[in-house]
């Protein structure tokens, strides 16, 4: 019983630190990136995720062109992934964030808004993604 109050007590410590706890429900601020081509043909997009946040949260990319995203974290403790569920148009992946950059390729083969997020939680507490660690993947011609 005394472990189970233990345990029961580092988990409301670790709640209350910033890089557990909530963080007042405030969504970071919406920025956004239109990927280019490059002269290969690639568009390219580097996106950094932190406590609750994508940096940039909303990328412009176009159709049925090959993308890739470099991503990474700049939190040392708190894992985070990048998951966007939307098969329908090429984009299916789930891919936890190292601080070392891990490389993803697609090519999105339908125009619309798709989203994506962090789905890591721990126990009871709210997902990352209830707490703004979400954003879109808005593919256009």
């Amino acid at each position: 019983m005394k472990r189970i109050a233990t345990l029961v007590m580092a988990l409301f410590i670790l709640a209350s630190l910033p890089a557990f706890g909530d963080q007042g429900g405030e969504k970071p601020p919406q920025i956004e990136y239109r990927a280019t081509v490059d002269a290969d043909g690639v568009q390219r997009v580097e996106i950094v995720g932190g406590d609750y946040f994508f940096r940039p949260n909303h990328i412009i990319v176009r159709v049925n062109v090959p993308v890739e995203l470099k991503v990474r974290r700049e939190t040392i403790l708190v894992p985070h992934d990048l998951v966007v569920k939307a098969p329908e148009a090429g984009i299916d992946f789930k891919v936890n964030l190292e601080r070392e950059t891990t490389v993803v390729r697609f090519t999105p083969t339908r125009v619309g808004r798709y989203p994506m997020y962090c789905d890591k939680k721990l126990l009871f507490f709210a997902s990352h993604r209830e707490k703004g660690m979400e954003g879109t993947i808005e593919v256009v011609e």
